[in-house]
Order: C-alpha cells, then structure tokens, then sequence
C-alpha cells in the first residue's frame, strides 16, 4: 500500500493495489461512523417511546418492554455471524446489506399497528444493526493503513454520542410527533448511508476462482441456541417474582451450559471452525473479552440504571433523570477522543488501570450520595462524569488490544467484543432488576447494586495484566 496526501488538507486518500481510484478515508469513515451514530441511537431511543408506543398499539406494558428485549436478543445472537459474514463474503457486501435491512425494517416498525410483529421485526432490525460494528472494523482496517488504528479507536466516541442523544430524540418525537417517528427517522439516514457506501467504499477485493468456504452450521446453531436461552433464563430473573429455582430459569439455563459446552468442543475439533478458539480464549485474546465482558458491560449496565436510581432514592423526575446521561456520555466522548489520538504512545494497559479506577470510583459515589450540601441531581450527575471518564479512556485501548493480534479477523474480533459487552450489560441489569424488584426499598438496594459492580471491577483490575501490550500502530 502506498499512502498518498491531498495537497488541500482537507482529505486524505490512500492509494490501494487493484483499484481503479484512492480511497477518501474522512468521507469513509463519516459513511461508516453515520451508520454506526445510527444504530446506537436506535439501541437507546426506543425507551423513551415505550408508554407512548404502549397506548398507540393499546398493549400491556410488558408487551412494550419486548421490543427492547427482542432487539438485544437479535442484536446479541446476530453479532458473531455477521463477522464470519463479513471476513467470508466481504466487508462492504455485508455492510451495504446490513444497513438495507436495518433500514427497511425501520420503515415497517413505524407503519405496523400490532405488538408482535413490531417485535418480530425489532428483532430483524437488530440482526441489521450487527452488521454494522464487524463490516465498518474491517472496513477500516482493510482500507485505512497506517492510520486505521487510531479510525477503529474513535469508534467509541461515536456509540457514545449515539448513548446519550437517542433518549433526547426519543423525547422529542414522543412530544412533537408521534412513536412511529423514532422509527421514521432511520429511513433517510439510511438511505443515504446505502447511496455514499455504494459510490465511496471500496469494493471488496475478490477471491480467487469466485468460490466461498462453507459456512459452519452445527457451529452456528450451537452458539445461537445456547447464546438465546442463556440470555432468555437472565432476562427472566428481571421479571417481578422471578426464582432462581423456577423451571423457567433453570431449563434454559442449562439448555444454555450443554449448547455452549458442545460449541467450544466443536470448534476445538472442526476443521473450519465458526469462530477459531483462539480468536476466544486464545493468549492475550481471552484476557481482552473478559476484559471487554467486564469493564464494558458492567459499566454500560449501571449507566442504563442511573434514571431509574435516580427516580427511586431521590424522587427525581424522568426528564430530569434522563438527562444524566448527558454527562456521562460528554465525558466519554471527550477522553475516547483524548484516549485514541495517545493510544500509541501510552500503551493499552495504563489507560485500562485508570479507566477501570475511575469507573469503579464513580460506582462507588454513586452508592454512597451526596456529601452535605451537595444537591442529589448534581452528585449523581458528577459520579455520572466520572464513569463517562473512565469509559472514555477503557474504550481505544479495549477496542485495539484484540485487533492488534490479528488484524486478518478484525471483523470477528469486533463482533466478538460487541458481544462480550452486551452479554456482560444484560447480566447486570437483568440481575439488578431481579434484586430491585424483590426489595421495598428499590433505591437503597440498587446503591449496594452499584457499590458490588464497582468492588468487583476493583477485584478484576490485575486481569489487565494479562492484556497483551503493544506501542506504535498496528
């Protein structure tokens, strides 16, 4: 590859072996972070919908819950296939794909007036959004050279901008407009992410005599099941009255363990694995999901149930409560910017300490409210910061410590973090729901909810350790 400077300084290309123009890397990676602002958008948004969306389709409220927890579950069990997808059959292929399904979908969530297929096609909108992570990584890593270490890095910045304005928009739509509209959106952004992907990506290079390796079902199969019914047992533990002796629980939670127990055998013997056991648990790669698992989706979980804190210690109201997210998704964005442009120079494992420092930190104050003559809006709005800081600085060097290994993968490697983080998010608050919906005191109980997530990301920082270190690009 050669690395080619506009004179102008207003964009960059990068000349590539085999095509017939450069690469425009910003209005690349504007394509491509668009439709990643668009997705997380979509993760956060519909929240703020639900009672509006309850009475437009004249439902029960659980009914409602499920268009969240459907989008999870697609979003979830969509992730690791959509990498292979991405590595077999090329990354601008699935990325084109993905946003045409996403998008359609979106169109058809709006114009549905019935709770179960809404459901149905949440899910299908979700099997869309996972596209996005794998084939944009690879995208970047493909096309990018020398700089597309710090391009994935800022990545983090973009879901976090996405976090915190979804339930501002959300709001805005529910007030001004209608339910539908959270939907509707998606449908000219989309559109327009499919047009610049199709004229400015570049083509995926091709394979050699036009043929694809098989893809591994029983691998597939395997993972989905068990990802689905362990997702399926947690989820019900967040459900008022829930056991965990309930057959409900325990049946797919083992139906979980054995599906799971046969995939990583499988994989450990098939020729042409699904995902390769090493790209899991492999050195330096088991450490970095676990890390991801950990300081990612723990943190995302707790941010989800700061509102809900705050409403039910402080009585503060749900606009009001809404709104501290602002500051920690600030925060983020700020040192994921910071973070990604120092990253070669620090290394992955100093800002992984003080990320998971200064999360655990803002747990903790959170638990513990406000000192004296501290309003309770600004002490959780402070401790809100803190966490931001800390994700702001965990998130390019979590992100790139994987990649580094074994850039070839880039697209499993992304689909594979995804997942670690939103298995790691679901647990926490499923498990959080199930303890806050058994107490009479719903506030101070979810206090000792965030002070055991922050000692238990104490307790993990020597895993860090383990995370290979690595200085320069990659």
């Amino acid at each position: 590859m050669h690395v080619q400077h506009d004179a102008r300084g207003a964009d960059d290309f990068l000349s590539l072996r085999g095509e017939d123009r450069p690469v425009r890397r910003t209005l690349v990676f504007s394509i491509v972070g668009l439709a990643l602002l668009m997705m997380s958008v979509d993760s956060t948004i519909v929240a703020t919908a639900l009672h509006s969306l309850q009475q437009g389709l004249r439902t029960s409220i659980n009914w409602a819950g499920w268009t969240i927890t459907a989008y999870s579950f697609g979003f979830v069990l969509t992730l690791p296939v959509s990498g292979k997808l991405s590595e077999q059959y090329g990354c601008r292929r699935v990325f084109v794909g993905s946003v045409v399904a996403f998008t359609v979908a979106s169109l058809c969530c709006g114009l549905t007036d019935n709770i179960y297929l809404l459901i149905a096609l949440r899910a299908v909108q979700a099997a869309g959004g996972a596209g996005f992570t794998p084939s944009a990584t690879g995208i970047i890593v493909d096309h990018f050279g020398s700089v597309r270490d710090r391009a994935v890095s800022l990545f983090g910045s973009i879901f976090s901008i996405g976090s915190m304005i979804g339930p501002i928009f959300g709001g805005l739509f529910v007030s001004y407009w209608s339910w539908r509209g959270i939907f509707f959106v998606n449908v000219p952004i989309g559109m327009a992410v499919i047009v610049t992907a199709l004229c400015y990506v570049p083509r995926d290079r091709s394979r050699t005599g036009g043929t694809h390796p098989s893809m591994d079902a029983t691998g597939m199969a395997l993972i989905g099941g068990g990802l689905f019914a362990g997702m399926f047992a947690v989820s019900y533990l967040g459900e008022k009255d829930a056991h965990a002796w309930s057959p409900v629980f325990v049946v797919p939670l083992a139906f979980a363990i054995v599906a799971l127990w046969m995939f990583f055998r499988h994989i450990n013997r098939s020729a042409r694995p699904f995902i390769a056991p090493r790209l899991i648990h492999g050195s330096g790669f088991g450490a970095v999901n676990l890390v991801n698992g950990l300081f990612g989706g723990i943190t995302s979980g707790v941010i989800a149930l700061v509102p809900l804190y705050a409403t039910n210690r402080y009585g503060i109201d749900a606009l009001d409560s809404g709104t501290l997210l602002i500051a920690q998704g600030a925060a983020a964005i700020l040192l994921s910017i910071a973070a990604a442009l120092a990253l070669r120079r620090t290394g992955y494992r100093p800002p992984l300490y003080v990320g998971g420092v200064v999360i655990a930190t803002g747990m903790v104050l959170l638990a513990l409210g406000p000192a004296a003559g501290i309003p309770p809006y600004a002490w959780l709005a402070g401790s809100a910061f803190l966490i931001g800081l800390g994700r702001g600085a965990n998130n390019p060097a979590s992100r790139s410590a994987g990649l580094q290994l074994a850039p070839e993968h880039s697209s499993t490697l992304a689909a594979i973090r995804s997942m670690c983080m939103q298995i790691g998010a679901i647990i926490t608050i499923s498990i959080a729901t199930a303890v806050i919906a058994s107490s009479n005191d719903p506030g101070r109980i979810q206090a000792w909810v965030f002070a055991m997530a922050g000692a238990l990301l104490v307790a993990a920082l020597p895993l860090i350790t383990r995370v290979p270190e690595h200085y320069g690009s990659w």
